[in-house]
């Protein structure tokens, strides 16, 4: 406990030197403000490790490839594509969402099916520009 008192010192110490060094405020708020901050950043940290369990996914991961959609985890809608639902609506990039819910590198964020169709699509495209 000792070890996280002292990280919590030295994180309030980091932010009332920044907030300081940019806005104006009376030397005598300054003590207040330290234990603001100090206040904050202590119940985050009780908040954070008060037994709540993790996000469980909104579809079982397994289930949630199909060859015509991809399921979302994070709120179970299905998609051909999920890479630009998730940076609407979650702002996360296909790297965090894979590593959030523990997935693998590989994980698919395009349908199977759809992405043959576009491959085809596009092959055919490319066929039809060659001279």
């Amino acid at each position: 406990m000792p070890e996280i008192h002292s990280r919590l010192l030295n994180v309030t110490r980091n932010i009332t030197c920044s907030f300081v060094a940019n806005n104006v405020i009376a030397r005598d708020k300054v003590p207040d403000l330290i234990q603001m901050i100090y206040e904050s950043l202590a119940g985050a940290l009780d908040a954070g490790t008060d037994g709540v369990a993790p996000k469980k996914p909104a579809v079982p991961i397994a289930k949630s490839v199909t060859p015509d959609y991809i399921i979302c985890l994070e709120d179970g809608q299905k998609f051909k594509s999920l890479r630009r639902h998730l940076r609407a609506k979650y702002n996360l990039t296909p790297e965090q969402y894979r590593a959030k819910w523990g997935l693998p590198s590989d994980y698919p964020l395009i349908a199977p099916n759809y992405a043959a169709e576009r491959s085809r699509i596009a092959k055919r495209n490319s066929i039809r520009l060659l001279p």
